[in-house]
């Protein structure tokens, strides 16, 4: 069981259902506050660490408003992507996880920009622009051959558009470092945070991804398997008990049929709130259906 599985089973019952919903709402509070009063956001509200460090706590929190762009069409475009992609991996991925990703993206960026100020006094103000976009890297790996219209014409599927996505994050990394724009005094810092962003960002989806497995027990197939199975656990109302394992296993998953035969790594538990002997191996014990 990784340190994910660990989690969820104590603290999935305080996951927020819907996340990207509420993101999107702060989203649209953060657009009217810019619209209004433009300066009010970078005066009190978005990730300033030294003024975190002097007492504004509530930085912290407040900067998740900031919107993608001050373009309304933009936003609304962007909103909308954001909400298709997340609404998707929540579904997949379970509520808590969805989360776990989000709020832990959010986490590095507080803790970059903390640990930027203290080693060189600058202050990045950092948005959560590029953490959304690495949602759709994860996206990317659950969903590959789905196919998005580029310039709402050309069709691609999403694995390749990962590919330009992750080369817009390698260059904005890079940019931070080129003369003419990270060694700019008027623009150098924005260029700098936009790095950081972007580094801690795709930081925060490779921990998530290796800590995952790969996403592999979250992915369409499994979800799909997952849902078969439960709808023969309906029609058939068993009572109790597993499928027979093959010749050799002592233990079979009652969700992917895997055994310890198939992967000698994969540990293997009963789960209390089924009415029955169910046993389900790492990858599902948190994430099946129980059986009534």
């Amino acid at each position: 069981m990784n340190w994910i599985n660990k989690l969820e089973k104590k603290f999935g019952k305080y996951a927020i259902p819907n996340l990207m919903w509420y993101i999107i709402i702060l989203y649209g509070i953060g657009f009217v506050i810019q619209m209004v009063m433009p300066d009010f956001y970078y005066s009190y509200l978005d990730l300033d660490a030294g003024a975190i460090l002097h007492g504004q706590i509530w930085r912290i929190v407040t900067f998740l408003i900031q919107p993608p762009s001050t373009s309304i069409w933009f936003v609304i475009f962007a909103l909308y992507l954001y909400y298709m992609i997340g609404t998707q991996l929540e579904r997949t991925w379970g509520a808590f996880r969805f989360n776990l990703y989000f709020f832990m993206g959010v986490l590095f960026h507080v803790i970059a920009a903390i640990i930027v100020y203290l080693a060189t006094g600058l202050s990045l103000p950092m948005g959560t622009f590029y953490l959304n976009l690495s949602l759709f890297f994860a996206f990317a790996m659950v969903y590959p051959d789905i196919e998005f219209l580029l310039f709402f014409v050309i069709p691609v599927k999403v694995k390749y558009l990962a590919w330009l996505d992750a080369a817009f994050f390698g260059y904005t990394v890079l940019q931070a470092f080129l003369p003419a724009y990270g060694g700019s005094e008027v623009f150098g810092i924005v260029y700098k945070a936009q790095a950081a962003a972007a580094a801690v960002s795709i930081l925060n989806f490779l921990v998530f991804y290796f800590s995952s497995r790969n996403f592999k027990a979250h992915s369409p197939k499994e979800v799909k398997r997952r849902r078969r199975y439960h709808e023969a656990v309906k029609m058939a109302k068993k009572s109790n008990g597993n499928a027979a394992a093959p010749a050799g296993a002592k233990h079979i998953c009652a969700v992917c049929k895997r055994t310890e035969l198939d992967d000698p790594r994969l540990e293997f538990r009963y789960c209390s709130k089924c009415n029955g002997n169910y046993e389900y191996c790492q990858d599902h014990l948190f994430t099946h259906t129980h059986v009534k």
